[in-house]
Order: C-alpha cells, then sequence, then structure tokens
C-alpha cells in the first residue's frame, strides 16, 4: 500500500493540527500543501512521496532505521523478508535490494573499515547481531553473551541497536530483552557488560538505541535512551553512568548525531489518548531541546523542560531518523500501516 492510499484511508487522510486541550481530535489540514514543520533554526518542508514504491514487488513491514552510506545512499532496513534492506538515492529512486533473512530486522548501523562500508543489523527473533557488507554478504553473527551469565537463553537476548567507535569496537543495546549494554571488540569478543533492567540511574526500561558521543573529542560517552522513563542517559565507554538528560512526555528511540546536534524519533506521546502520536525531537550540542517537528514548541521552566506532545497528525509511530549530507532528514516508521519513509526537506 502506498502512502497516499493509507492516509487517504485513515484519519490521516490530511495532516491534523491538534486544537487545545492536548490531544484533542484532529482538525482537516491539506496534506497536499507546503507544510513546514519544527521550530527555531530546524525547520522542515514535509515531502510525503519520497521513496514510495510498488508493494507487490518492494513491500516494506516495519521500516525501522535508515542511515547514509558512503556513496550518498540512504539505506533501509525492514522486517519484510521479501526485501530487508532498501537501497535508494536521495531523490527517493530505487537503487537494489537484498536480505530475506531477517524478520526482526531493528538496529541498522553503518561501520566503516579500511574504506569500506559495512552493517550491523540487530535481529530480536534471530537473538543476533549481525554483521555485513554493504551488499549483504554476512561477516559474522553474535549470540547471546551466555558466558556473562546474564541470561539463562537465547529468547531473553533481543538486541535492538549498536554503536561503533573510532578502534572499530561496537556496543550492543539489548532495548527489548534483558536491557544490558555490552562492549565487543571488532571481531565480535565481548568486553564488558552494564546496565541491566531497573529504573536507578544505571540501568535501563527499554535501552532501546545506544550512540557514541564524540562532540567533545576529548571526553567521548555513550548516549543509551531509556525509552520508557523519557530519558536519555549518558555513560562513560567503560560503562560508568554520568548523568541524564530528562524528555517529559517524549518516548525517544535512538540518538542520531548529525554535526554538533542529536535527532530522535520520539515513538509517541506518553500521556496522549491516540496510540499515533509520535514526532521527532532534535537537541543542540548543549543537550537542550530546540526542535519537535510535529510537537509543541519545546520550552524551558526554571531549567527544565515542559512535557512534549503530539500537535500534528503527520507521523505514526516514527522509529529512526537519518540526516543527509544536504542537512534533509528521513523518517522510518514503526506499525504505520506498511507504508515507505518520510522525507523532511530542511529550510
Amino acid at each position: 500500500m502506498s502512502r497516499r492510499t493509507f492516509l487517504k484511508q485513515t484519519s490521516l487522510a490530511s495532516l491534523g493540527i491538534l486544537a487545545s486541550p492536548m490531544y484533542s481530535s484532529a482538525f482537516s489540514y491539506n496534506f497536499n500543501s507546503d507544510v513546514i514543520i519544527g521550530h527555531n533554526s530546524h525547520r522542515y518542508k514535509v515531502d510525503m512521496n519520497w521513496g514510495n514504491l510498488n508493494p507487490l514487488k518492494t513491500p516494506v513491514k516495519d521500516c525501522h532505521e535508515m542511515v547514509q552510506d558512503s556513496k550518498g545512499r540512504i539505506v533501509l532496513l525492514t522486517n519484510h523478508t521479501k526485501n530487508n534492506v532498501i537501497i535508494y538515492d536521495k531523490s527517493g529512486k530505487l537503487l537494489e535490494t537484498w536480505g530475506t533473512n531477517f524478520p526482526g530486522g531493528h538496529g541498522l548501523t553503518l561501520v566503516k573499515e579500511n574504506g569500506e562500508d559495512l552493517l550491523l543489523i540487530t535481529d530480536y527473533e534471530r537473538h543476533q547481531v549481525i554483521k555485513t557488507t554493504i551488499d549483504g554478504k554476512v561477516i559474522f553473527e553474535i549470540d547471546y553473551p551466555a558466558e556473562t551469565g546474564k541470561y539463562k537463553d537465547k529468547s531473553e537476548f533481543k538486541p535492538t541497536e549498536t554503536t561503533v567507535i573510532e578502534n572499530g569496537d561496537f556496543y550492543v543495546a539489548d532495548g527489548y530483552g534483558n536491557q544490558y549494554i555490552m562492549h565487543y571488540k571488532h571481531n565480535g569478543e565481548l568486553l564488558n557488560i552494564f546496565g541491566g533492567r531497573g529504573t536507578s540511574d544505571s540501568k535501563f526500561l527499554n535501552a532501546h538505541g545506544v550512540c557514541y558521543d564524540n562532540r567533545d573529542k576529548n571526553n567521548p560517552v555513550l548516549l543509551v535512551t531509556a525509552r520508557e522513563l523519557n530519558i536519555l542517559k549518558r555513560f562513560s565507554l567503560d560503562g560508568t553512568y554520568l548523568s541524564s538528560v530528562k524528555v517529559p512526555g517524549a518516548l525517544i528511540c535512538r540518538p542520531v548525531i548529525h554535526k554538533n546536534d542529536i535527532y530522535f524519533a520520539v515513538l509517541k506521546s506518553k500521556n496522549a489518548s491516540n496510540d499515533d502520536s509520535g514526532f521527532l525531537l532534535i537537541m543542540n550540542d548543549k543537550n537542550e531541546v530546540v526542535s519537535c517537528p510535529g510537537a509543541t514548541f519545546p520550552t524551558y521552566t526554571n531549567n527544565e523542560l515542559e512535557e512534549l506532545y503530539q500537535t500534528v497528525r503527520l507521523f505514526q509511530h516514527p522509529h529512526d531518523v537519518c540526516i543527509d549530507n544536504d542537512e534533509n532528514m528521513y523518517v522510518a516508521q514503526w506499525n504505520s500501516g506498511q507504508t515507505y519513509p518520510i522525507k523532511l526537506i530542511r529550510v
């Protein structure tokens, strides 16, 4: 089903601007007009037709994550096993597809080794992390870390995300499993494990995403989303808890760093009556929220961020964002009626 058809068949047949009080029913709005969303310097024109394909030939199920490779191509991971990986150019033209063995394909991270683009894929149904070439050749697979004693069997290991640091080491977030973060050498040798399920500073509820943050070259850290807690947590590379950034009302997915900013898809608004209440969120280099495309203007009172919530009925469970080298953003969505990604053009 194309996104246009889906929108016409649901309450999203047009964009709706939500009225006050929050979470009321949507007003009619013409989604064919030039819609601009976002705040401050991060504002975007919505392109609802980018990347639409023939669903009989190139279907998607949940569009989980996207990255841009060294050639400028946009790489999408979906859990549809007819074509798990779909590669577009920036205009939305289909270039190639591959992959039929990732029924729980969820996390997608670009790895650069010796001038070559590689991918790390997490699959929560296979209970594995898989490293591949950019065209799908499997390099290695990592199973659950039995040697740690943290897991009784593979069923408890449901990895959602990875991130890579300069020396090739990588971290895995077990966001749908036992909530641990694992540190591996580039060859898949386990070095450390930390975190686990809980609500204390060093624990997680839905450690959905992990990201290497080297914006401060002298003090690189890990960013981990505790999605159910509406918190972004900062850790040293050895797993020591450092601090937290609260984002009230926002169920944030993985952090995506582009230049000095951090971008997030927000799966949904915490207190919204409608489940399809997601939006996007952008932080600056001080970890302050500066723009929320599709949601309220970010407001701080006494240095505390006020609760965020959806104001534009545009997104259906946004799950990841990819920022290209032209500052445009691509939004992959989970549980969105098998629709293709949305492109936001920076204005």
